[in-house]
């Protein structure tokens, strides 16, 4: 099968029969064979009703439903686990993302062997109050995964090679960051297509702000996993040995000079009297704390059954001559 095309749902049912007829057209126009996955995430209204009587019109529609909503991240990875098609497209059930891509994204995995394509909407239709937050979280996010030349990490419209999907998980509100997920599976050759971003024609949006607060909280979760998943003593150890260290210090310069005020006879203090006590105190309890964080992490990972899984590539093994 040349193509699957994951479409996460949520109360989008005026929208799914044009999306329906609009993908075949694309499909049947460039030849290819494919599926429709449509993963419906606990929808309120009768969009699983839509998806069902597609399904009877059109043996190449499948379909997920949800017992309530989960969010895009379990849909997407649902879909993931039951693509088979070669490539994999990703695309929302709004119309705001054009099928009509489709056919170039498909040519840039197959023929530019892209691991990732993921779309850029230059030109979008959406209010202030969501586009300049958006350029913000995009740029954080380059900078952070390292992937600079996105733009979009956001952007649902994506495709992929059938193995990139399969390695990797994504989970919670992790969607937003595919491509760093990939990234860090191995696959790095990622790359970025101007797409048409499409005003909504139906219902209202599903996002709030609160998915950018939520966003850069999961970006620094996704960093540190990637950079201390395994190994958390290196990041809490050392830093929590760094601050018992400071906080040693600080404990002996106070004591000690108290005790060069005493043999000179100035004036002094008692030790419990000055603040600067206190804050050492502070910082040698947090340093031991952290370095327990740390030797905890590592006693978890150490049991965990995933310990030692790796991306494989490629494996030679002893032939017969």
């Amino acid at each position: 099968m040349d193509i699957s095309i994951v479409v996460p749902l949520y109360n989008e049912a005026e929208s799914l029969p044009e999306l329906e007829v609009w993908i075949r057209r694309v499909m049947e126009q460039n030849g290819f064979s494919y599926e429709i996955l449509f993963i419906n995430d606990g929808s309120t209204d009768n969009s699983w009703d839509i998806v069902k009587e597609l399904s009877r019109n059109n043996p190449n529609v499948k379909g997920v439903s949800f017992r309530r909503n989960y969010g895009k991240s379990p849909a997407l990875n649902t879909g993931f686990s039951r693509a088979k098609g070669d490539v994999v497209i990703t695309m929302d059930a709004d119309l705001q993302d054009s099928p009509d891509e489709i056919p170039e994204l498909y040519r840039m995995i197959t023929e530019d062997k892209y691991d990732l394509v993921s779309g850029w909407k230059r030109k979008r239709y959406d209010p202030l109050s969501k586009t300049i937050p958006t350029k913000l979280f995009n740029a954080t996010a380059r900078k952070v995964s390292g992937i600079k030349n996105l733009h979009d990490f956001n952007c649902g419209l994506k495709a992929y090679r059938n193995i990139v999907v399969k390695h990797i998980e994504v989970y919670g509100d992790m969607h937003r960051y595919i491509p760093y997920l990939a990234k860090n599976a191995g696959f790095k050759k990622i790359g970025e297509k101007v797409v048409q971003h499409q005003a909504r024609k139906y219902g209202t949006t599903k996002f709030g702000l609160d998915r950018f607060v939520n966003g850069y909280l999961d970006l620094a979760t996704l960093w540190f996993m990637s950079k201390f998943g395994i190994k958390p003593m290196h990041f809490f150890g050392l830093l929590g040995s760094l601050m018992f260290i400071l906080g040693f210090i600080a404990v002996a310069v106070v004591g000690f000079t108290k005790l060069y005020d005493m043999y000179h006879g100035n004036p002094y203090i008692l030790v419990t009297d000055s603040p600067y006590f206190y804050l050492s105190l502070v910082l040698m309890l947090l340093g031991a704390q952290l370095f327990l964080t740390g030797f905890i992490g590592e006693l978890i990972v150490r049991n965990s059954e995933r310990r030692n899984e790796y991306e494989i590539n490629e494996e030679i093994t002893t032939q017969k001559i």
